[in-house]
């Protein structure tokens, strides 16, 4: 049961990683600090985009359309804090 509940840990800190990358570089493009017409940005940007997008699109349907602002990567970032920090060390019995 431990060896699933760390792998299950690694994937959430990995995932938890990428969000913050995701949230850095797009405030950073949004300043005008990177440039996607850079070839190398726009390859990473693009792949975070398609790898975080499925998750966000089902959020975005249900919260209130605040166009300049994007919450749906804020629920997905408390989602995954409380499933590291609260639930997954309950159902474990860890906590």
């Amino acid at each position: 049961m431990l060896a699933i509940y760390q792998t299950l840990q690694l994937i959430l800190s990995v995932f938890y990683t990428i969000m913050i990358v995701h949230i850095i570089m797009s405030l950073l493009i949004n300043f005008g600090v990177l440039n996607m017409h850079q070839p190398v940005v726009a390859q990473i940007w693009q792949g975070l985009y398609k790898l975080l997008e499925p998750i966000y699109r089902p959020i975005r349907r249900y919260l209130p359309d605040t166009h300049p602002l994007d919450l749906a990567p804020l629920v997905v970032f408390i989602t995954v804090i409380a499933l590291q920090s609260y639930i997954l060390p309950a159902i474990f019995g860890l906590a």
